[in-house]
């Protein structure tokens, strides 16, 4: 067979094997640059990928790191992606409120093996990718409003920066402490003495900021408390609770208390506690009630995260007065974890309030809580990786 095979083709007496020759290039040549073809597709798809997750890692660098800076950390995380060739970063833009936009690109000549057959030696490969990434919180400031109960408590901001551990220790930001101070009533009527307790409880508020073991105070709340059998209409920082005055077991009088609280700031500071949150990648607040029945609370914690009501943003106070109820805190829902970098709005106040244990949830009126505060964030351009996406 092998025989007849190249007689066949050594043959003077026919031309078919010529010819059979000359037709079998272009079929080969077509097979050949399929592949070919093929090995570009996939080349690109991997360049893709590799360039997509560059331009991602570079918008989570120091936010005061140059274009040529982040021009190297795409080239090498290009490359650890799996990237052939060279990647340009293009663009890199921060706008006036914090938005950050990038463009990048990348181009590999990929050599062939079936198309040299054309004298096409390389065949390009080129890829872009685009990332736009919104303002994220870098700012809060805590004030407080009012805080009541019998069981004196601390809120504290925690923050985990970036590139912690699970056995990094978290850094204590901020700190609100409130002491309680009791009040009753008396009066005597028909020989006998009748007294009510105030049922909610006020006292002393001192909200500090903290750096390492520094505690700095920079606002401080006293809440004064007077009981009277005469009724009376709450305004702004004055707060009214009832209770019905005893003698042993003998009823007397409603008692109508009146809490007035006044709040101080230190000297030259009008806002309250401002924090940088900017180098956090993780946020969450604690508040610790050692005498309660649950204790700590803790909005990274399923289980005690629905004691934290939250409220909606709002820009001014005149906003909020037109429709209160919009602005009113809503009870955390049950089993939730709350992401403090959403709950804090940018360029806006949201009221906020803590039920310290007393009562279990679910408590859907804010007006069980005990630890009212509200907080107003600043977004800019930051290091949050979780505010990116890819564009193109």
């Amino acid at each position: 067979m092998r025989g007849l095979a190249g007689r066949f083709i050594e043959s003077r007496s026919g031309a078919f094997a010529p010819i059979l020759i000359v037709m079998m290039i272009p079929l080969i040549t077509a097979v050949g640059f399929s592949v070919d073809y093929t090995s570009a597709v996939q080349t690109r798809s991997t360049e893709q990928a590799a360039l997509d997750a560059a331009i991602l890692s570079i918008t989570t660098m120091d936010t005061a790191s140059t274009k040529p800076q982040r021009q190297v950390v795409l080239q090498a995380s290009y490359v650890a992606n799996g990237g052939q060739g060279a990647a340009t970063l293009n663009t890199f833009d921060v706008s006036a409120n914090g938005t950050a936009t990038a463009q990048a690109s990348a181009s590999f000549a990929m050599p062939t093996v079936f198309m040299q057959i054309a004298r096409i030696p390389t065949v390009a490969v080129g890829v872009t990718s685009a990332v736009s990434k919104t303002p994220a919180l870098v700012q809060a400031t805590f004030n407080v409003d009012h805080v009541s109960g019998y069981w004196n408590k601390t809120m504290t901001v925690y923050g985990l920066p970036f590139g912690s551990t699970s056995a990094t220790t978290p850094t204590a930001m901020m700190k609100v402490d409130y002491v309680y101070k009791g009040y009753s009533y008396s009066y005597t009527s028909g020989g006998k003495t009748y007294t009510a307790a105030d049922p909610k409880g006020y006292g002393t508020t001192t909200i500090s900021t903290v750096s390492g073991t520094t505690q700095t105070q920079v606002q401080s709340q006293v809440c004064t408390t007077v009981g009277s059998k005469t009724d009376f209409t709450p305004t702004a920082g004055v707060y009214r609770s009832t209770a019905v005055a005893k003698s042993g077991n003998t009823s007397g009088s409603t008692i109508y208390f009146k809490t007035t609280c006044a709040t101080t700031n230190t000297a030259g500071n009008s806002s309250g506690a401002t924090i940088d949150v900017s180098t956090m990648d993780q946020l969450y607040l604690q508040m610790n009630v050692p005498s309660g029945p649950v204790n700590p609370l803790k909005s990274n914690d399923a289980s005690t995260s629905n004691r934290l009501y939250l409220g909606a943003g709002y820009g001014t106070a005149a906003q909020k007065t037109l429709n209160p109820s919009l602005y009113l805190p809503v009870e955390v829902a049950g089993n939730a974890i709350v992401d403090i970098f959403a709950a804090v709005p940018c360029g806006e106040t949201s009221d906020q309030a803590w039920e310290d244990g007393g009562n279990n949830p679910p408590l859907p009126d804010v007006t069980n809580a005990d630890f009212f505060y509200s907080v107003m964030g600043k977004c800019d351009f930051n290091r949050r990786p979780s505010d990116t996406l890819l564009t193109q």
